[in-house]
């Protein structure tokens, strides 16, 4: 199965996507399923689509939320999380409520992720993202330093805050993913792997120049 993990609705005030054009543009590049993770709150609109559609695609729901070490895509549960907590305590607390997070885009040049925080992702279950499809190339790569230095798991999601940027980038499950408890599973047990689709090679450039130049 192959889900966007990273995609920011109209709740999101730097975001322009409806959720009809999400699901639309989902379907178009035939994914899966897709993950909608506006910045610190969960939509009520969000809430009334989640689940699986009359046509099979997948529609969860998560959020990116922002510590002051760096910004984190959390699963499961995620509206009993209180907003502002530290890196740390936002990590334990999730684990507490049977949640799973991932480092969004650690190594963007405004918004860079505190490496100590890594050092906890093995008894915390934080994953990486790998690709993200707003970054630069180089950030995407320095990413995958962090995954092999600290044997966390990796995933793919396109930040996408516009129809034409949706799908970049996704996360491939090894193993059915229709629930956030499904994914939360599928996320500690590392059953995922990140990946560019084709729309995604294209954008990028050998060079290093950012996806959306």
């Amino acid at each position: 199965m192959r889900l966007d993990l990273h995609i920011h609705t109209r709740a999101s005030p730097c975001s322009r996507l409806g959720l009809g054009d999400i699901l639309c543009r989902a379907r178009d590049l035939g994914l899966d399923g897709v993950c909608l993770t506006d910045h610190d709150m969960v939509s009520r609109a969000a809430l009334d689509v989640e689940g699986v559609q009359e046509d099979g695609l997948v529609v969860l729901v998560g959020m990116e939320y922002t510590a002051t070490e760096g910004d984190f895509l959390v699963f499961g549960p995620v509206e009993d999380l209180p907003l502002g907590l530290p890196a740390r305590e936002l990590l334990t607390a999730l684990r507490t409520l049977g949640g799973a997070a991932v480092a969004a885009h650690p190594f963007r040049s405004w918004r860079l992720t505190d490496p100590e925080v890594f050092s906890l992702g093995l008894e915390t279950g934080l994953a990486v993202e790998r690709y993200n499809g707003r970054n630069l190339s180089q950030e995407n790569e320095k990413a995958q330093i962090l995954v092999d230095r600290f044997g966390l798991h990796a995933t793919g999601g396109s930040d996408a805050h516009s129809v034409d940027e949706l799908g970049v980038a996704v996360t491939r499950f090894l193993r059915p993913v229709r629930s956030r408890s499904e994914l939360v599973e599928a996320l500690l047990a590392g059953d995922c792997v990140p990946e560019l689709t084709p729309l995604g090679l294209r954008r990028f450039h050998a060079s290093g120049s950012a996806a959306w130049a």
